[in-house]
């Protein structure tokens, strides 16, 4: 079983989705037979690159219930605290831990949503990008390059270019097996049913 799903580090759904994902795949004792391959997806392209001065905003009725619903899948979360930016340089980096392996790929992810939704980081400073990827093990001088370039934005284009082309209109949107699909940030209980038809199907 392979499974790709179309993610922004930005979006709150994708965050619990994808968790929910992962706990899905570990209790079915499937954590090191089915790869989970991140793809880019830029919910708002335009964000700006750089933190507003004040980042101070209240918690609206809407944001309260998507805070509840990770709460409720064991996450924590604090939208009052987001810093909304641009994503595209923590999307590239994702790409560079991809050319390295599979496993430091998805730290650097977990890593990349913790801080937006968690810390409260701005995930468009290169200081905070530099500090998180060299943590989960990437190479300081090899993050540099990649941030003070365009490197890897062809690679994230084509993922957003493959997502039009297959009818993704939001995310998170996830395909296994290139035949199934899964949309939005489904509760665990729904994926794990999933998970278990389709590997019974596959069989």
């Amino acid at each position: 079983m392979q499974i790709k799903y179309w993610s922004d580090i930005a979006c709150p759904f994708c965050y619990i989705g994808s968790n929910n994902m992962k706990r899905a795949i570990k209790d079915l004792g499937l954590e090191n037979k089915v790869p989970l391959k991140f793809m880019a997806y830029q919910l708002d392209p335009a964000a700006p690159k750089k933190a507003p001065q004040s980042s101070d905003h209240e918690l609206t009725p809407r944001m309260k219930q998507i805070e509840d619903y990770a709460h409720q899948n064991d996450l924590e979360m604090n939208l009052a605290d987001v810093i909304h930016v641009n994503s595209m340089d923590a999307h590239r980096l994702i790409k560079l831990a991809y050319t390295k392996s599979d496993n430091l790929a998805n730290k650097l992810i977990n890593c990349l949503y913790k801080l937006y939704f968690v810390d409260g980081k701005s995930i468009a400073d290169h200081e905070v990008l530099k500090n998180v990827a060299t943590e989960v093990g990437l190479d300081a001088d090899e993050v540099d390059a990649v941030l003070n370039s365009d490197q890897f934005e062809k690679e994230v284009r084509q993922d957003e270019m493959n997502a039009m082309q297959s009818g993704v209109q939001g995310v998170p949107f996830f395909v296994i097996n290139d035949k199934y699909a899964i949309n939005g940030a489904q509760p665990y209980e729904v994926l794990v049913g999933a998970l278990k038809k389709i590997a019974s199907e596959e069989d």
